[in-house]
């Protein structure tokens, strides 16, 4: 146990509950890229009418992926599974060129909601192929992120490293020109770690311009860091398959303290409070805050909550809507 709180807490006079002192990260859950990216299917549909299809969760969290079914989106993975009449938001996420090329081919209306903070990154690999550098991409195989950002160059120009030991096994030189670049929501520690890892055997290899993992992904694992040292367990509310989320896990249990990522309230088992004193909260950036008030409810139910909100940055990040929504 961490906390310098009581490990066993008591009753206190006429309650039954336990006490409970819960320590809610700032900043956590939307990030100005999800609030666009949501907004952008919302307009879409007020705009054209349902049904509006979706490639790919248009952000990896099921209550959010719910709400906008409930208004008329749907989620398909594939633009074979559009109709050619009917509307297409692109995700958060990105995609390969090839994929927007081909909804041009079909005259298809599309509506690409990728953060701004991930087209930046796809710029910097068209520049750097441009200057004939070969990529080695920090990132996470299969995630749509990955996928999206190797599909803006051609075949046999990028590399993906997920590991400090991957970058061992790379058959490149120090003669070889090379550049690097990451995905946005990575663990600030790890890719600090592979970077060094790449500089230190290939001098060469140039930087990009600015750090890849976004505002809001070092934001979070930031105050998970705050937090994470005064508490017996961390609450991370995310989808399994997100990957700022289950980095914001891995920084509590950096810290040496327990952590379990949930995506409703209903998940959290009372067990887990059991000689608990302190619990952290925070929530990854697909996460809305109507699911942290939730959580903090449900927690209230079974123990005496009191809640303190421990601050580490303010955000007032704001991403323009494409223009045909806005017209």
């Amino acid at each position: 146990m961490n906390a310098p709180f009581p490990s066993t807490p008591t009753a206190s006079d006429g309650d039954p509950r336990l006490p409970l002192k819960l320590l809610i990260a700032a900043p956590r859950g939307f990030c100005a890229g999800v609030d666009r990216a949501i907004e952008i299917v919302e307009r879409a549909l007020q705009k054209y009418g349902a049904p509006v299809y979706v490639r790919h969760e248009i952000v990896h969290n099921r209550y959010v992926v719910d709400s906008l079914k409930a208004k008329g989106a749907i989620f398909v993975e594939e633009l074979d599974e559009v109709p050619d009449d009917a509307p297409v938001v692109f995700s958060a996420h990105g995609v390969p060129k090839e994929v927007p090329a081909e909804a041009e081919r079909r005259k298809m209306l599309y509506v690409d909601a990728t953060c701004p903070l991930v087209s930046k990154v796809h710029r910097q690999a068209e520049r750097q192929i441009e200057k004939g550098q070969h990529i080695l991409f920090i990132g996470h195989e299969g995630h749509p992120e990955v996928i999206g950002t190797m599909g803006q160059v051609p075949g046999g120009r990028i590399t993906l490293v997920e590991t400090v030991e991957d970058v061992a096994k790379l058959e490149f030189t120090r003669e070889d020109d090379l550049s690097y670049l990451t995905q946005t929501t990575l663990s600030v520690d790890d890719t600090r770690d592979i970077i060094e890892a790449l500089e230190a055997r290939f001098p060469q290899i140039v930087a990009p311009r600015a750090e890849d993992i976004c505002y809001a992904t070092s934001n979070r694992q930031a105050a998970v860091k705050q937090i994470a040292g005064s508490c017996d367990l961390v609450l991370v509310i995310g989808a399994p398959n997100s990957s700022n989320s289950l980095r914001l896990v891995e920084v509590a249990e950096r810290m040496g303290t327990s952590a379990m990522l949930i995506q409703r309230a209903d998940e959290i088992d009372p067990t887990w409070l059991e000689g608990v004193g302190t619990v952290g909260l925070t929530a990854g950036a697909s996460a809305p805050e109507k699911l942290v008030r939730e959580v903090v409810d449900r927690l209230s139910d079974w123990r005496l909550v009191d809640e303190e909100v421990v601050t580490t940055a303010e955000e007032n990040m704001v991403f323009k809507l494409p223009r045909q929504l806005t017209e």
